[in-house]
Order: structure tokens, then sequence, then C-alpha cells
């Protein structure tokens, strides 16, 4: 597939993940006002999806060389949408937090692979072009958040600032499974990985 396709998809399902860092920042005290809650219990929305982006971070690399990066990727991609979704559909603040839980567990295992992936798509000479445009992705989503967020929770709902990421993200996933298909050399050294059978570290990660 063309490269520039690929970076394209990279960088849009990277938007989102670092877009919900910032989008449900000035949508706080409508979600505290729906919900029931303070808007200090509240910013534990924010938080614990920041939390759990760390956490996965430290486990991407041994997923992505067992599993293989197109299927990881799709599965943090799919599971990020999902949750997203059910955020929308959160009855109270438990239930929120524990599908932003979810949400910041896929999103934390998609940019350190998107920036594999958008390495992998380009040849040496053309890597700075992709991650240029990786980069703005990258750059631009936290400061679109709030202004976006402010404006969904005005106009529509708060529900709106996690549903926006259900009909792209599953747009998302299509193309980059239609696509995107891992190279020879990737396949290789996931093989050469299995083989190893490299245990992984249970005590490190917790």
């Amino acid at each position: 597939a063309n490269p520039w396709l690929i970076a394209v998809l990279v960088a849009l399902a990277t938007f989102m993940e670092v877009l919900d860092t910032t989008i449900a920042n000035v949508a706080l005290r409508y979600i505290a006002g729906d919900l029931g809650v303070s808007e200090d219990e509240a910013s534990w929305v924010v938080t614990t999806y920041l939390v759990a982006n760390a956490v996965s971070l430290t486990a991407s690399s041994y997923l992505v060389q067992r599993l293989g990066r197109k299927p990881f990727f799709l599965a943090c991609l799919a599971l990020f949408t999902l949750s997203s979704m059910l955020c929308g559909f959160a009855q109270n603040l438990d239930q929120l937090l524990l599908f932003r839980l979810l949400q910041g567990l896929a999103g934390g295992g998609m940019v350190p692979v998107s920036q594999s992936i958008v390495a992998d798509s380009f040849p040496p000479e053309k890597r700075a072009q992709g991650f240029a445009l990786f980069g703005i992705a990258v750059v631009v989503a936290p400061v679109v958040g709030p202004t976006l967020g402010g404006w969904l929770a005005d106009n529509f709902s708060w529900q709106w600032c996690f549903e926006i990421n259900g009909p792209v993200g599953i747009a998302t996933i299509v193309l980059i499974a239609t696509f995107f298909h891992e190279s020879d050399a990737a396949i290789v050294e996931r093989r050469r990985f299995r083989q190893q059978r490299i245990p992984f570290d249970l005590v490190g990660f917790l």
C-alpha cells in the first residue's frame, strides 16, 4: 500500500488517542452535574486515562514482539473504540472510570506501535517526512481537545466527547486491516522471538 496512506491512517488513530488526554478536561463540570458527583471526583476521568496510558506503555514492546504489530495495533484500536463508546453510555462515575481505564490501557499501546509502523512503511530516505506527518497529529491533538470537548459538551452532551471516537475508530480499523501488511523482516523477527520463549517480566511490569 501507499506509505502515505498508512501514515495518514496511523496518524488519525494516534490523533484520537492523544485527543482523549484533553478532550474531557473542560467537560468535567457537565460530567459532575450529570452523574451527581463533585468536580474533584470527576477529575479522575482524566487522571485514570493518563495513568492507564503509562502502565500499558511498559508492556507494549513485549506484546508487539509476541503478537505482531498489525494484530496488536488493531486489538488496541478496537478496544479503544469500544471503550470510548461505553464511556458515553456510563450510568455512574464508577462505570465511567472503568471504561476510561480500558480506554487508557488500549491507547497506551497505540502510540509507540504507530511510530514503528510509520518507520517500517517508508524507505529510510523518506522516513523523516512520514514522521513529520505523524508529529502533526501528536502536536495538534492536545490543542484541539479542550476546544472540541467544550463545543460538544455545550451544544450536544458530554457523552459525545467519547462517542465521537466510535465512527472514526471503526473506519480506521477497517482501512488499516485492509491496506497495512507487515514486512517480511518483521514477521521473521517475530518468529525468532517466539522461538526464544522469553517470559513476560511480570514483576517488573507490576
